[in-house]
């Protein structure tokens, strides 16, 4: 049996404040929760919406190197751009906090401090990069170097940006500090781990048993870290930026801020209640859910749990709908790229259009799988269904009230058959509306709240008042009527969806309150009510601003693809004898396996005509195993083995990069024996 809950606490993932917020921020987080919250609401349920700014971490002390300012100035900025750009498209949250304050690190601290004294943390020892120059060990944000799988250089020590693979800093050809350039050393470092392995059966219990109503992509991607074996995972850090560890003797260090962050959730629960807010966290009859994209479920379904259960005080999530990656325009977006489109330039580019976006967003909304965003589907969207179909309806209603009856909302008169069905049409709009809701089905709920237009557009379209008017204003007054009705219940369904438009529509209505257990009534406007002068819900958008917007985009990828070119210019001049030193064979290849719970790399089994050896090469996207079996390859056969995720890679396979991006794999012109030179 479903328990019932006195209230919902909602969370949405803190956003970096080293950067503006983008719309693939607004689609995979922010319009989701707020849609569940602005039900909630509705319903007249107790709910709290909490979100705010992550604002330690490396990524923050990049920035501010970069800009050459402080970290403080950094998150002050952007964490009010960002704050300005939720507020603009209308995320309620009820506090928007950040984890600088007082009261976070007050509770950051004294959380990981009840953790240490619990015993809880294993203290591990371990050799980690040092910069000698710039005296500080480096978190793996601050190491670069190539790519062990698309070779690329300017990788980072967690993740290189240009294939997408997750990487730590021993995988890295050749590192080097991000500060100093200089060729980084290890030194030994103390720090604390939190042994997610001793919680692993409590894990694997609660959510492979007890939550198999999460979404798939977040209980699949739970259960792989689980079946993978879960390890200990440290909550400190080296840095000088971030809350300080409360502990003697750990001077330097700081926590971790996959530790610091989610903490914030509760901080700034904290900070807009200080009296009341332990019964948002720790009562069990509230109900906890948490909004994140993809990237941030092994902190939220695992990590974060595992914290808080350790503490032993605070409530669990219910639920963690998270969702998958939205893409733009074919391409993954990119903040380093500057391949997005950022909210603070879109209210430039296109002002009063927030639910246009945040229509077209939920409609192409990544729940499963990732989605893409395109310019012109954004203007079909809002052409073709908000002005054709929504807004052509509401307005053809309200302007031909105005023309036959004042203003005033018509009597209803004998129902024909095609009155009826519109009635019986949109009588159960409000459950299979909530019924999506309840289960996190934002986009088929909102195609739900489309279809009540669609009802009304076909309605009017179908019973033609402007024609009865010339024998029948008593059929024209049903005929009103009915559509009026349909269009409060619109401005009532999509207020989760649409908060400008409907509060623009009320108003058009005179609807000075509303209820949503009103919703898929017959007689929401009374005989007579007087309505005000209409407007147009929604604008057409003509090409020329939406060539604009993907003009600016190809800008964007010539930009790129010219610093691509640039980087990849001739490098340093090589006497011969080092090049003498590279030992470049043409092999066979004799096997080919995609390597398991990887997208980007495939193992290789070679004939370099001695023996046969195994070569990792990440040509994954580029090729399909079966296509290059039989083929004879060039490959550097005296490069120094390498572990990649678990296999030694004996060598390196040789591909040409094209200023896109793609790989293409270099072959000798006709067949060689397996093992020639290549001079």
């Amino acid at each position: 049996m479903e328990k019932k809950f006195k209230r919902t606490t909602v969370t949405s993932a803190l956003p970096y404040a080293n950067g503006p917020v983008h719309i693939g921020h607004l689609a995979g987080v922010y319009i989701p929760a707020d849609i569940y919250v602005r039900y909630l609401r509705l319903k007249k349920e107790d709910v709290l919406f909490i979100g705010g700014s992550d604002e330690h971490g490396v990524p923050i002390t990049l920035r501010a190197k970069k800009e050459g300012v402080n970290p403080q100035e950094i998150v002050d900025h952007y964490h009010k751009l960002i704050k300005d750009s939720f507020k603009e498209f209308g995320i309620s949250f009820d506090v928007y906090g950040r984890t600088t304050s007082k009261t976070h690190q007050e509770l950051a601290s004294g959380f990981f401090r009840k953790l240490y004294d619990k015993g809880v943390f294993v203290e591990k020892t371990s050799e980690q990069y040092y910069d000698e120059e710039a005296h500080q060990f480096l978190a793996d944000r601050y190491i670069t170097g190539e790519c062990p799988y698309c070779h690329s250089q300017g990788a980072y020590g967690d993740q290189c940006e240009k294939c997408g693979s997750s990487l730590s800093p021993e995988e890295l050809i050749n590192p080097k500090s991000a500060i100093s350039g200089s060729k980084p050393v290890k030194r030994t470092t103390t720090h604390w781990y939190l042994p997610l392995d001793k919680y692993e059966p409590w894990l694997s219990k609660w959510i492979l048993e007890e939550h198999k109503e999460w979404r798939p992509n977040v209980y699949g991607q739970c259960k792989s870290w689980i079946d993978m074996g879960l390890k200990p995972r440290a909550v400190s850090r080296d840095l000088d930026w971030g809350i300080p560890v409360p502990v003697e003797g750990a001077e330097g260090k700081v926590l971790y801020v996959w530790f610091d962050a989610p903490l914030g959730y509760i901080s700034n629960t904290k900070e807009l209640l200080p009296d009341s807010w332990e019964k948002w966290w720790k009562d069990p009859e509230t109900r906890l859910i948490h909004f994140i994209g993809k990237d941030n479920i092994v902190f939220h379904c695992i990590v974060f749990p595992t914290m808080l259960k350790a503490e032993g005080s605070y409530i669990l999530p219910d639920n963690v709908p998270a969702n998958e990656f939205l893409n733009l325009e074919g391409n993954k977006i990119s903040t380093s790229r500057n391949w997005a489109v950022w909210l603070n330039e879109y209210l430039v580019d296109f002002p009063g259009k927030q639910d246009v976006l945040r229509y077209v967003l939920t409609a192409n909304a990544p729940e499963t799988k990732d989605n893409d965003f395109t310019w012109k589907d954004f203007q079909a969207r809002n052409n073709n269904e908000l002005v054709a179909i929504y807004g052509n309806f509401v307005n053809r209603a309200v302007v031909l009230t105005q023309k036959y009856f004042d203003l005033k909302v018509p009597e209803l008169g004998e129902l024909t058959e095609l009155d009826k069905q519109a009635f019986e049409d949109f009588k159960d709009i409000k459950t299979k509306v909530e019924n999506l809701l309840d289960v996190f089905k934002f986009r088929d709920a909102q195609k739900e709240a489309m279809n009540l237009a669609r009802i009304g557009n076909k309605y009017l379209t179908d019973t033609e008042p402007w024609k009865v008017a010339k024998t029948d204003m008593n059929r024209v007054g049903t005929i009103l009527n009915i559509s009026l009705q349909l269009a409060a219940n619109l401005a009532i369904v999509f207020e989760p969806f649409l908060p400008f438009s409907s509060a623009k529509l009320r108003k058009m209505l005179n609807m000075e309150s509303f209820d949503w257990t009103e919703l898929g009534r017959r007689n929401l406007l009374e005989t007579g009510h007087l309505l005000n002068t209409p407007e147009l819900l929604f604008e057409k958008i003509e090409d020329e601003a939406v060539e604009a917007q993907v003009q600016k985009l190809l800008n964007e990828k010539k930009k790129n693809e010219e610093t691509n070119y640039r980087a990849n210019q001739i490098k340093e001049t090589v006497t011969y004898e080092d090049f003498t030193k590279m030992d470049i064979r043409v092999g066979k290849i004799l096997e080919c396996q995609k390597v398991p719970k990887t997208d980007k790399l495939l193992q290789f089994k070679i004939d370099d005509g001695l023996e046969k050896r195994t070569i990792v090469s990440g040509i994954a996207k580029y090729y399909k195993p079966e296509e290059l079996i039989g083929k004879q390859v060039c490959f550097v056969a005296n490069l120094a083995p390498r572990k990649l995720k678990g296999i030694v890679s004996e060598g390196m396979i040789l591909s040409a990069e094209n200023n896109d991006g793609n790989l293409a794999v270099i072959m000798p012109e006709r067949e060689v024996k397996p093992g020639s030179e290549v001079k």
